[in-house]
């Protein structure tokens, strides 16, 4: 195999599993396949074991139900908070109406802590509930942030600020994808704080009433870490016999 049919043979094997990847690879080395037919086996298994995942419910969540509307209200916080630091620090104001009020630094520090938070922990989610079909949730995520810069001049203001979500998501999806377990008090301690500041930024009228819904986000890990912990063998044994 040769040419860019290679690269792109290896590229598209990642899709696989580990021990299903290293077997097909070889197998084409000792056949010694040609590019073009090399690609096409690749595919075509990878289009199988694609469609195949997508008869259980997980993929459906990480990008339905989690991805597509997580995505659209952080990318309004990513605005939010763009536009609030652009006010207080270089002194600019905008038109438009989006979901930021007159917030101080106090509250701008407090919308970027909520931003990180709920962005790492969608990011957590969806490599946890769905890795295999990550690459498909990375580009769901991409949508609304992408649909906002057709229909609105972003010229005045960086389309970096669009994507601010991404780069904590990322690192919370690679979190996932490590297998790392978080411990049940670091993911409480997490969970709590978001809360804390989303009670705060309400209070001060600086929270968007829909951004309410991120809060299932930051809890999930510590359901997680409840679930998969030290103790979840005996509790799943104490509500086995309680039901």
């Amino acid at each position: 195999m040769n040419g860019i049919a290679w690269p792109l043979t290896g590229w598209l094997s990642k899709l696989l599993e580990g021990d299903e990847r290293e077997a097909v690879l070889g197998d084409l080395l000792e056949t010694d396949a040609s590019g073009l037919r090399g690609f096409l086996d690749v595919f075509g298994l990878v289009f199988r074991r694609q469609i195949g995942l997508w008869k259980s419910p997980q993929p459906w969540l990480a990008g339905i139900v989690v991805t597509l509307p997580s995505s659209y209200l952080l990318t309004y916080v990513s605005l939010s908070v763009s536009c609030t630091y652009q006010r207080l620090v270089n002194h600019k104001t905008y038109g438009w109406h989006w979901p930021t009020g007159h917030e101080g630094f106090p509250l701008l520090l407090c919308h970027i802590f909520l931003l990180i938070a709920w962005s790492w922990s969608a990011g957590y989610i969806v490599g946890s509930v769905s890795r295999r079909t990550l690459w498909l949730s990375s580009a769901l995520s991409v949508i609304p942030a992408s649909f906002f810069m057709c229909i609105h001049p972003f010229e005045l203001l960086s389309r970096v600020s669009l994507f601010l979500f991404l780069f904590p998501a990322i690192f919370g999806a690679r979190r996932a994808l490590l297998s790392t377990r978080i411990s049940l008090r670091s993911s409480f301690l997490l969970a709590l704080t978001t809360t804390v500041a989303m009670i705060s930024a309400w209070s001060n009228h600086a929270l968007w009433e829909l951004n309410w819904i991120l809060i299932a986000l930051a809890w999930y890990p510590v359901a997680n870490a409840w679930r998969s912990g030290p103790g979840a063998t005996g509790r799943k044994l104490i509500l086995l016999t309680t039901s």
